[in-house]
């Protein structure tokens, strides 16, 4: 689906597919809608097939938070100018204000404003995930791991919200334990993605952790698993695997087909540990991956578990 975006300065967004700009007049809630879910089926094959046990009704919203959350982490992480960026996000949030007011024009934001409407959710329970992303722009290091933690809960935990808020949770206790889950997730990402992060000159690792294991910025540059680098990823495998099992609990606390969707991207990222795991923690210049075999039984067992 094309939009022909405004020819203004300020709406040009370079390094983009052009259907990411915000174009000239807005589209129709139904052309809104089909963006959303394209882009949603198109980018992540897991959340097509996890929201297959979502009831039909929800489906839709759950694309619209997708595509929400992928363009915005998008504008974040793929312009490859920190100075651009900050600009993009900045039309971006006044863009989520638009949609609030009742004038957006993006298509996200179009389809976006009925999922804000029925299920009442905070505004800034999506600028939280803005304001993560403006700090990945200026901020490259941390230096303990709770400095880590204050960047998830701005960067993964609005996603659990988000979701909680949609199938009608809003009560602080199934929060807490959504954020349990989604900063185990954003960890496991990290430890997956050293060397990724690495090229684009951030570490998540923690400065404290380098500097109590010997580790040293030079060896994540040269790809060197030393054995000090090694002792380290197992330390922070096993303190991510500890967040994972405080989240779990959530899975009994909300209905089946949401349980389903929880319990997959747990386990799923439980695995990404586990890959990390099995090569040694040698996750320098080797990423480690998790199967298409594995992500089927992941979702099979997720599955009958409800079933039986």
């Amino acid at each position: 689906m094309q939009f022909v975006a405004n020819t203004e300065p300020e709406t040009t967004w370079t390094h983009l597919p052009p259907e990411y700009a915000i174009p000239a007049t807005a589209p129709t809630p139904a052309q809104a809608q089909r963006y959303c879910r394209e882009l949603a089926r198109t980018h992540y094959e897991n959340f097509s097939v996890a929201s297959c046990f979502l009831p039909r009704s929800l489906r839709q919203h759950f694309f619209n938070l997708y595509a929400y959350c992928r363009l915005s982490d998008d504008l974040g992480d793929e312009i490859g100018d920190p100075a651009r960026s900050l600009e993009l996000l900045h039309q971006w949030e006044a863009e989520l204000d638009a949609c609030y007011l009742g004038s957006p024009r993006h298509p996200v934001f179009v389809a976006l404003a009925e999922t804000v409407r029925l299920c009442e959710i905070p505004k800034h329970e999506f600028s939280d995930l803005l304001t993560a992303f403006r700090q990945d722009q200026t901020i490259r290091r941390y230096r303990s791991f709770q400095d880590l933690l204050g960047y998830c809960k701005n960067s993964a935990n609005p996603v659990g919200h988000l979701v909680l808020y949609l199938c009608g949770y809003r009560d602080q206790e199934r929060q807490k334990l959504s954020d349990f889950t989604c900063t185990a997730l954003q960890l496991a990402n990290f430890w997956q993605d050293v060397s990724r992060d690495y090229a684009k000159g951030r570490i998540y690792l923690p400065l404290e952790d380098l500097r109590r294991f010997g580790v040293d910025e030079a060896h994540i540059a040269a790809q060197r698993n030393t054995p000090q680098f090694i002792a380290m990823m197992k330390f922070e495998v096993e303190r991510a695997r500890e967040w994972f099992r405080q989240g779990l609990p959530l899975v009994s606390r909300v209905r089946g087909e949401l349980a389903i969707d929880i319990e997959l991207f747990s386990r799923g990222g439980q695995e990404i540990l586990n890959a990390i795991e099995r090569q040694g923690f040698a996750v320098l210049g080797r990423r480690p991956v998790v199967s298409k075999g594995r992500k089927f039984i992941l979702l099979a067992r997720s599955a009958l578990g409800k079933l039986i």
